[in-house]
């Protein structure tokens, strides 16, 4: 019996160092450990009558939900695309960035455009694209091009082989071209690695994009080859982006594709998305 009133003061121990160590009881003699076993705890000093009943301590039941949450925090957050912003709108009349498209990468510098839904650079034999700052992009160099055949989801070329875009814009211009895929990199400020993106390859285009600086666009609009939406619908990135502009007077800023932890100080505005196919922007308050 010994061995058994010497187990069951150890547990006692224990036990009454959790309930102290958590506040629930407190200047327990060890003398009165030998009395915790009926499930009371000794009478007050002062004499007072009232009894203190220890209440046995249980696991939880269910812990599913618990390891579902434990599971949740321990997935990894989608990444983001973080590009720099070059030109202004004082000089230039737009903000590009660069991407680089194909294996090896070829570079583009392109106009960022939340009105557009396709992304396209001047394609190698295009005879009616002006002069840009890059060359035109070499499909036949890229050993990850390849097209997009025809089918019922797109207009085709007039040989019914391969998908087709075309774009007119409010002041006349036009980009017209063939549908294709390839790898796309983001430069090296991006978490997001290269991935594989429709995207529009050139063979005409008039007014302003025939005479601008910039290679092409690049569409930040909701769209089926939009490049946000691409990689939104490959699980890549979250359902967003975001757009700092440097200023008129000097240019440059930033661009993320995909989630960010916003300031304290950012207030979203709402989106009625029944009325407009418009993204939320986040409204900056000092």
């Amino acid at each position: 019996m010994a061995w058994q009133q010497f187990t069951i003061t150890l547990v006692s121990l224990s036990l009454i160092s959790l309930l102290i160590r958590y506040g629930v009881v407190s200047g327990i003699r060890i003398s009165d450990v030998s009395n915790i076993s009926s499930g009371f705890l000794p009478s007050p000093a002062d004499g007072s009558r009232h009894t203190n009943m220890l209440l046995p301590l249980f696991p939880p039941k269910d812990t599913s939900r618990r390891a579902e949450i434990s599971r949740r925090h321990l997935q990894k957050s989608p990444a983001s695309a973080r590009m720099s912003l070059h030109d202004d709108l004082l000089i230039n009349g737009y903000y590009t960035t660069h991407i680089w498209i194909g294996t090896p990468p070829q570079k583009f510098a392109l106009i960022v455009d939340t009105g557009s839904t396709v992304t396209y650079v001047p394609c190698s034999s295009c005879e009616k694209c002006g002069n840009h700052q890059d060359p035109k992009f070499q499909p036949e160099k890229s050993s990850t091009y390849q097209s997009v055949k025809c089918d019922k989801t797109c207009p085709c070329d007039l040989k019914r082989q391969q998908c087709i875009y075309e774009r007119r814009y409010a002041e006349m211009s036009s980009s017209f071209g063939l549908l294709g895929e390839d790898v796309i990199s983001f430069g090296n400020l991006s978490e997001l690695g290269p991935q594989r993106a429709v995207f529009g390859c050139e063979i005409a285009e008039t007014g302003d994009l025939y005479s601008q600086r910039a290679d092409g666009i690049m569409g930040l609009g909701r769209g089926d080859v939009s490049i946000v939406d691409q990689l939104v619908g490959k699980h890549v990135i979250s359902d967003s982006f975001s757009l700092c502009y440097g200023g008129m007077d000097f240019g440059g800023g930033a661009m993320v594709l995909g989630g960010i932890k916003p300031p304290a100080h950012m207030v979203f505005t709402k989106s009625y998305f029944g009325r407009s196919l418009g993204w939320q922007q986040p409204v900056l308050q000092y």
